[in-house]
């Protein structure tokens, strides 16, 4: 876990500023086909906290219901990706490492879905690899 207090975080038009109160666990890289799509990129890191450590300070996120009752949480003004909700987790929610305003404080620890991951991407950074989901 990391332990990190009041680490803040926007989108990239800065409607949406968002604080996180608490401890980072499951930090990873996610390969899945759905973080693909949602993103646009070849896969996300992503930080799990638990929901009550998470507030939005300014604006307010659009939602976007997916399969399996996954719900992504995104600015509607600039398209910024910022969270990941799971129903079958429902006490946490993921936030997009990437968004937070210092995200070198926060390190991915592992990759995740490397069973998606597209062909022309080479993960050679010495993080253990996981070919679905597992928790950390």
């Amino acid at each position: 876990m990391i332990s990190e207090k009041h680490l803040t975080g926007s989108c990239y038009c800065g409607n949406i500023e968002y604080q996180i109160n608490g401890e980072f666990r499951s930090q990873c890289f996610c390969h899945c086909r759905s973080c693909r799509l949602a993103s646009g990129a070849p896969y996300v890191a992503w930080g799990t906290v638990p929901r009550t450590a998470f507030t939005v300070l300014r604006g307010t996120l659009k939602k976007i219901n997916g399969a399996s009752g996954v719900t992504r949480g995104f600015c509607a003004e600039c398209g910024t990706g910022l969270t990941y909700h799971n129903e079958k987790t429902r006490d946490e929610i993921d936030i997009c490492l990437a968004t937070i305003t210092d995200p070198g404080r926060v390190r991915p620890a592992f990759h995740i879905w490397v069973a998606d991951k597209l062909p022309w991407i080479s993960i050679d950074d010495g993080l253990p690899q996981y070919p679905e989901w597992r928790s950390g």
